[in-house]
């Protein structure tokens, strides 16, 4: 009985951060004695392979702080003492994390489930910090978000080590609330191993916070130390339009500042912004009748992001942000945002855009207010306002949306639901205004699936969010047409893991899926319903292929040609066959693509891809992107579009790189060449030279233009 008791007290002491008032030298040797009294958080899982059982190479994890600091330790036991490294570049989580020998922790700071701060390093040094959220049966990370943060490594014979230390003030937390929820990953490029400290089935994402460890953090108070942050820049900037034969010569000074209200909650402040860093969007090929989603990279926006775009559902979301300053310039923004209660979150947002051309000045509000209601049930009430102005007065155009959401989750996280209720406001429009959702999802670790509906009125509008369905362009007249539909949507997916196999990971030999549109007249206007399957092996290479049916009854004319000849409103019912293969990740030389052919509208469609990367470990890397869509509609014409993207990343250090994108794309008539050469000086203080260059798809220039950027972040 005693045996069994001092047991439980040890499994009890192990799931804690203890504090201690202690500094360590960070350098990746764990010489302080400190490390030696910690209980460690060891006995990792696989996630890959054989998930689920105890991982053969060992990883062991301690942990403390001291009140303005958290200190992690991870020594990772691998099968020999040769580092792979696939990039040293910052926030490149695919190919400086997943594609490299990598330790990383994900710290949800309230327990919530809702939103947490992942961090990463690879034995290289490089740097991946990341803010992980909620999006609908899952989470989602984004990497645009940065805060201040160090770690070393070293190899010792197997043994690669991991020194980690984490500001207290780059989380927000509650002192009330010292349960944290906690996990940690161990990557192995070479073995295409990923080891979890929590048993994660693989039909689960790595980063999924409901499977996130209890850690009670000891003697957690109010984090008092550096509560401001203030980063001057100054943007250097020249602009030769060659079509017009003019050129402009800008300097621009700009200032983001950050104040720790609380340890929880955030105000951000910036003033005449300048993202002129900013990467460029990966450019595609749109073959659809609607827009195409971009996500946002301005920092700015990013802290607590998931509370202001997790507001609608994939494709009828009230909140885009990217919205703002599409037209004109920012001239400040304000965020407060954050926790003020263990259960309460909450979010506000106001910026004002500068009058450009024909772009009057705007400002932009949001509030946002989530509840935990209990365990199971999380509930959202927001406000989004979008108002002209002049200097400081608000005139009468006007767009508001106001909605609830409320959030489901099983206690055995199987089960997901999400409902939705909007509307919305515009100035001189009224009635059928309202959005309704309600979904559901199921997921365990063989089967999966989604139940769904939806209903958009035509006045719906959400001028800051992305509705792209509710806008039809009618390619006869030149006009765009709103109006508003009713959708369904199901999937079933069934997916068997091959634990004992020495060849075979998984393979998912059914998934099916259906979207369906309808009307506000109850015609159906379109239904896609999409048969696949895919092969993956032990390295983790796959193939995989499958069949799309789509049925339209199309109501507007459209021009995917850009001939002039727009297919004509009928129906129209046309089915392609898919297939395609990925080498595996963990190799120099990688490569993959996939090949279709099928129907179009009146005509027919091929669409060839391929994607090769090559990697100069860890100097260098080299990717090309290509696409090729042939399309032949018969008497209404035919083209071919060709979509290249070359990306050439050269790491003189994990703090100095240079990275050239060259894009080309045929069916936007865009020849780009952008190049940044970027070097962090002091953490997150940086300068950039960015020179962009754009021609059309004969080559022939339009415009180019040279950018210096030098910021510095004081901390106070």
């Amino acid at each position: 009985m005693l045996i069994v008791m001092c047991i439980t007290l040890l499994q009890v002491q192990a799931q804690r951060i203890v504090y201690s008032n202690t500094s360590i030298d960070l350098d990746g040797e764990l010489n302080e004695s400190i490390w030696e009294t910690l209980i460690p958080e060891k006995d990792f899982k696989n996630y890959i392979p054989n998930n689920g059982s105890l991982a053969p190479n060992t990883t062991v994890v301690k942990m403390f702080h001291n009140g303005e600091k958290l200190y992690i330790s991870a020594v990772y036991t691998d099968v020999n003492p040769t580092v792979q490294i696939g990039s040293l570049k910052r926030d490149h989580i695919g190919v400086s994390g997943a594609e490299s020998d990598s330790f990383a922790i994900i710290i949800d700071t309230y327990k919530q489930q809702q939103s947490g701060f992942f961090f990463i390093v690879n034995m290289g040094g490089a740097l991946i910090d990341a803010l992980v959220a909620r999006n609908r049966d899952g989470f989602r990370v984004n990497t645009s978000w940065n805060t201040i943060w160090n770690a070393k490594t070293s190899t010792k014979g197997n043994q690669k080590i991991y020194e980690i230390e984490i500001p207290l003030k780059a989380l927000g937390y509650k002192v009330d609330s010292p349960e944290w929820g906690v996990m940690f990953h161990t990557r192995n490029i070479k073995l295409n191993e990923w080891t979890t400290n929590t048993a994660i089935d693989r039909n689960y994402q790595l980063f999924d916070l409901r499977f996130a460890k209890t850690f009670q953090v000891e003697n957690l108070s109010e984090n008092k130390t550096s509560r401001f942050a203030v980063t001057p820049a100054v943007t250097m900037n020249y602009a030769k339009d060659v079509t017009n034969n003019t050129d402009d010569t800008t300097l621009k000074p700009s200032v983001d500042v950050q104040f720790n209200v609380s340890s929880s909650l955030k105000l951000d402040a910036t003033i005449n912004p300048d993202f002129s860093q900013i990467d460029v969007d990966q450019q595609v090929t749109n073959l659809s009748r609607f827009s195409v989603f971009f996500p946002e990279r301005r920092n700015f926006f990013l802290e607590n992001s998931d509370l202001f775009t997790g507001l609608g559902v994939r494709g009828v979301n009230p909140f885009y942000s990217r919205r703002i300053g599409a037209n004109s310039e920012i001239s400040f923004g304000l965020k407060l945002s954050g926790n003020i209660s263990k259960k309460t979150r909450l979010g506000v947002l106001n910026v004002a855009t500068k009058s450009e051309d024909n772009s009057p000045s705007q400002n932009y509000g949001a509030l946002v207010i989530q509840q935990q209601l209990s365990n199971a049930f999380t509930a959202t009430g927001f406000l989004i306002n979008r108002q002209e102005t002049d200097g400081f007065s608000f005139l009468n155009d006007y767009n508001r949306v106001a909605g609830v959401n409320i959030n489901y989750q099983s206690k055995n996280n199987k089960w997901t639901g999400l409902a939705n209720i909007a509307g919305s406001a515009t100035n001189n429009i009224s009635g059928d205004n309202k959005f309704y959702n309600l979904g559901i999802w199921y997921n365990n670790i063989n089967a999966s699936g989604h139940l769904g509906v939806r209903k958009i009125g035509t006045n719906y509008i959400t001028d800051v969010g992305f509705t792209p369905r509710l806008y039809n362009f009618d390619a006869l007249t030149g006009t765009t047409i709103r109006e508003g539909y009713t959708q369904a949507s199901s999937r079933i997916s069934l997916t068997k893991f091959y634990k004992n196999s020495t060849t075979f990971d998984r393979h998912r030999y059914f998934n099916m899926s259906n979207q369906s549109y309808w009307d506000d007249l109850g015609t159906i206007t379109q239904a896609t319903t999409v048969l696949n399957n895919d092969l993956v092996f032990k390295n983790q290479s796959s193939v995989y292929g499958g069949l799309r049916y789509e049925y339209v009854q199309l109501k507007y004319a459209f021009d995917p040609l850009n001939n002039g000849n727009p297919i004509l409103p009928n129906l129209y019912q046309y089915l392609d066959f898919g297939m395609g293969y990925d080498s595996a990740d963990n190799k120099q030389f990688q490569y993959g693509g996939d090949i279709s052919y099928g129907s179009y509208y009146n005509g027919h469609k091929n669409r060839i891809r391929i994607n090769t990367q090559y990697r100069l470990t860890p100097l260098a890397r080299l990717q090309i992107r290509y696409e090729r869509n042939g399309i032949d509609l018969n008497e209404l014409g035919k083209a071919t579009f060709h979509l290249a993207r070359f990306t050439g990343e050269i790491f003189f250090s994990n703090r100095l790189n240079w990275t050239t994108y060259i894009q080309y794309n045929t069916q936007f008539d865009n020849f780009n060449i952008n190049s940044r050469l970027q070097w962090e000086y002091k953490p997150l203080s940086y300068i950039y030279l960015v020179i962009s260059d754009n021609y059309n798809q004969d080559i022939t220039r339009k415009n180019w233009g040279i950018a210096f950027k030098m910021n510095y972040r004081f901390d106070f």
